[in-house]
C-alpha cells in the first residue's frame, strides 16, 4: 500500500472516495494497513461519515468467568472483543491490546461505547480520563473504562471498589450514563454533571435483582419474592430520578397478566426495540415445584400499554439441544436473542426482522469457552462514537 497510487491522492479525495462504502466496508478497509487505518481513523473523516453511517449491530462475547482477572504476565487474557456479524455470517475480533491494563473484562456497550472493568494499569504514562482526572487505580483496584474499540479511545470513569465489580450489575443509557446496582444499593455516574463522582443511592429491593435493564431513564429488574422452596418472580420498576430522592421501586402488575411470571422458569430480560421489555425464559409443562420445560419462549412488554405479547417461541428440533443441557445463558438485545447451553456446542439466534417477524438459526464456530456457556451483549459499532 505504501507505493500504491492511493497515496498521491489528497486527503479530501480519499476521505469522499471510502464514504460511499457501508460501515462493514470501512472496518474492513481499516485492517489493509497503516495508511488507511490512519486515513479512514483521522477526526475528518469521522466527521464527514458521522450522518452518512447507520450503527453496526453486531453480537459480542464476554470472556470466560473461570479466567476473569486471572493473568500472570502484564497483558490481559482478553485482548480482543470477539463479535459476530449475523449479516455476513462471520466471527471477527476488534483488537483491545491498546488499553494499558494488566487485565480487563467487557460487560456491555450502548451507543457504539464498550464498557470494560479493568484492573491494574501496566504502563506509568498518562491514562486518559475524565477531567479532573482521578486518582489512578491501583495494582489491585478496579475500574470501569469506556472506549471504542474500532478507533482505540479510552477513558476511565472515577474509580470503584472491587464489591462494585463483583456483586454489581452495570447498566449502560445514553452516552457516559452508568447505573450499577445491587440489591441494597446502586451508584450512578453521568458525564453531563459538574461533579466527578458517582453518586450513591440506596435501592432496597425485595431480593437480588435478576438481569436489570436500563431503558432511557427506566430501571426494570426482576425480584424473587418467593420462599426459599418455591420461587415467585415479580417485575419491579424505577428510575434514576426516583433512586435519587430516596423512592422505593415500584411493583409492575395487571390483574390481566394472570399468572404470566410463573408460567416460565428462571425468566431473564432483555432491553428489547423501540423501549420494549422482551422476558425470556423455560416454558413450564405444569405448574408443579420440579416441573419440566416444553420449549423456550420470548415474551415482549410494551411499557405503555403494559400489555404483553409472544414474541417468539424456540423450534423443537432447536430446543432438544437445550432440553438435554442442565444450564443455559441469554444475552443480546434489541431484535437479537441469542440462547447458549452446556453440550450445545454452538448459539441459537432469535432475530427479529423490519417486519417484525422472529426467525431463528444457529451460530457455529464460536471461538473460546470449552463448557459451552457464552455470555454476551449487542454491541453497536459506530466510528464517530467517542469515550
Amino acid at each position: 500500500m505504501e507505493f500504491s497510487p492511493l497515496n498521491r491522492l489528497p486527503q479530501d479525495t480519499l476521505h469522499q472516495i471510502f464514504s460511499h462504502l457501508t460501515l462493514r466496508e470501512i472496518i474492513v478497509s481499516k485492517c489493509v494497513c497503516k495508511c488507511l487505518n490512519s486515513t479512514l481513523s483521522s477526526p475528518a473523516f469521522l466527521h464527514l461519515i458521522s450522518t452518512l453511517q447507520p450503527p453496526l449491530s453486531l453480537l459480542a462475547l464476554r470472556p470466560s468467568h473461570r479466567s476473569h482477572g486471572h493473568s500472570h504476565n502484564n497483558q490481559s487474557p482478553h485482548c480482543a472483543l470477539h463479535v459476530f456479524d449475523t449479516v455476513l455470517n462471520y466471527w471477527f475480533r476488534f483488537p483491545l491490546s491498546f488499553l494499558p491494563f494488566r487485565s480487563h473484562y467487557p460487560i456491555t456497550s450502548s451507543h457504539g461505547l464498550l464498557y470494560l472493568w479493568a484492573e491494574g494499569p501496566t504502563t506509568a504514562g498518562p491514562i486518559p480520563a475524565i477531567s479532573p482526572p482521578p486518582p489512578p487505580p491501583s495494582n489491585n483496584s478496579k475500574t470501569l473504562i469506556v472506549c471504542n474499540p474500532l478507533t482505540r479511545q479510552f477513558k476511565l470513569l472515577p474509580q470503584l471498589g472491587s464489591a462494585w465489580c463483583k456483586h454489581g450489575s452495570v447498566l449502560v443509557g445514553s452516552p457516559n450514563q452508568v447505573l450499577v446496582l445491587t440489591e441494597l444499593a446502586a451508584i450512578y455516574f453521568s458525564g453531563s454533571t459538574t461533579s466527578n463522582n458517582w453518586l450513591k443511592f440506596s435501592s432496597n429491593l425485595p431480593s437480588k435483582p435478576r438481569s436489570p435493564i436500563l431503558i432511557s431513564d427506566t430501571i426494570l429488574a426482576l425480584c424473587d419474592v418467593g420462599s426459599p422452596w418455591r420461587s415467585q418472580w415479580k417485575l419491579f420498576r424505577s428510575t434514576v430520578k426516583d433512586l435519587q430522592y430516596s423512592q422505593q421501586w415500584t411493583r409492575l402488575e395487571k390483574h390481566e397478566w394472570g399468572d404470566i411470571f410463573d408460567i416460565l422458569k428462571r425468566p431473564r430480560l432483555l432491553a428489547g426495540r423501540n423501549d420494549k421489555v422482551l422476558m425470556i425464559g423455560g416454558l413450564k409443562s405444569s405448574y408443579s415445584l420440579h416441573s419440566t420445560c416444553s420449549t423456550i419462549l420470548i415474551l415482549r412488554l410494551d411499557l405503555d400499554s403494559l400489555e404483553w405479547e409472544e414474541a417468539g417461541r424456540m423450534p423443537p428440533e432447536m430446543f432438544r439441544y437445550f432440553q438435554d443441557s442442565s444450564k443455559f445463558k441469554v444475552f443480546g438485545g434489541g431484535s437479537k436473542v441469542c440462547f447458549s447451553g452446556k453440550r450445545v456446542g454452538r448459539l441459537a439466534l432469535w432475530e427479529e426482522n423490519e417486519c417484525g417477524k422472529g426467525e431463528w438459526r444457529w451460530i457455529s464456530g464460536v471461538p473460546g469457552n470449552s463448557d459451552g456457556l457464552y455470555r454476551g451483549f449487542v454491541f453497536e459499532a459506530q466510528l464517530n462514537a467517542v469515550p
